[in-house]
């Protein structure tokens, strides 16, 4: 049966659970899943509702919006696969995990095509019969290879860009233009040891844990909104180079837990922080 889910923040008050659903229930839907969260401190209140049922989105939408206070954000999106370019650099460990999860049907995406600088992982998705754009850097600034980018990316209609890896730093206005759809997996437990080289910086730090985490891609180097973290072990025999090694399971899981949260709109915006609901 038909889903949808709407996505809701907005200044909290009295009555805005009864208020919504009663709303939903108006339209005759059936609701199937519903969370929602209190930000005490800010004053804030945050909703997800999964629901069945046959409505016009727009309408609903503007329903909603009218008994929520001003200043509320609300969206009703349908569940139904979103069309993902993937950018990757030259280290295929995240991009080969997308694509076999993506051919297992474990992905509510259709990954379209992969985007790269460098020609390493054309071979790895002709295995998966996947167009594969060459972009080259050489003799090109960033903005004029960002053109370049969007020239690729515009046809396809894209919902989100996944970067697996992509060791490329986006300029404002190519972030500006696809907000709060671009994701990123960075190596490392952020907020510590962003840019380059986190790796070599946890070593020389002597820390005890490596992470990765996966996050929106915002202006700011490696501080949009966090989806997922995870970590691992490690002691002061561990040179970079294998925790580099080590990390790319964490940095796979992470990413891919990001992407499915994202793909299933489980993730609201808030700032510089994300409320997601698992």
């Amino acid at each position: 049966m038909h889903k949808e889910v709407v996505l809701i923040a907005c200044k909290d008050q009295k009555g805005l659970i009864h208020q919504i659903t009663g709303v939903i229930a108006r339209h005759g839907l059936n609701i199937t899943e519903t969370k929602e969260f209190v930000d005490h401190a800010g004053d804030r209140f945050f909703m997800r509702i999964e629901f069945q049922g046959a409505t016009k989105s727009e309408v609903l939408e503007k329903e909603l919006t009218l008994i929520l206070p001003p200043g509320a954000t609300c969206q009703v999106r349908k569940q139904e696969k979103r069309k993902v370019l993937v950018f990757v650099s030259q280290e295929p460990h995240c991009l080969g995990d997308l694509l076999l999860r993506h051919s297992a049907g474990e992905l509510k995406a259709q990954i379209l095509a992969v985007v790269s600088q460098h020609e390493t992982c054309r071979e790895l998705c002709d295995r998966f019969d996947l167009p594969y754009h060459f972009i080259p850097v050489k003799n090109l600034t960033r903005e004029e290879h960002e053109e370049e980018i969007v020239k690729i990316i515009e046809p396809y209609s894209v919902d989100y860009m996944i970067l697996a890896r992509y060791m490329r730093i986006f300029s404002k206005s190519f972030v500006n233009r696809y907000p709060q759809r671009i994701l990123n997996i960075h190596h490392s437990f952020l907020p510590a040891f962003v840019g380059k080289n986190p790796y070599e910086q946890a070593y020389e730090r002597g820390v005890k844990i490596i992470g990765a985490t996966a996050h929106i891609v915002t202006e700011s180097l490696d501080e949009g909104p966090i989806i997922t973290q995870s970590v691992i072990d490690v002691n002061h025999s561990i040179t970079p180079t294998e925790m580099a090694h080590l990390g790319q399971d964490v940095e796979k899981i992470v990413l891919a837990r990001a992407t499915d949260l994202i793909l299933e709109d489980r993730v609201l915006v808030d700032g510089r922080r994300s409320i997601i609901f698992e």
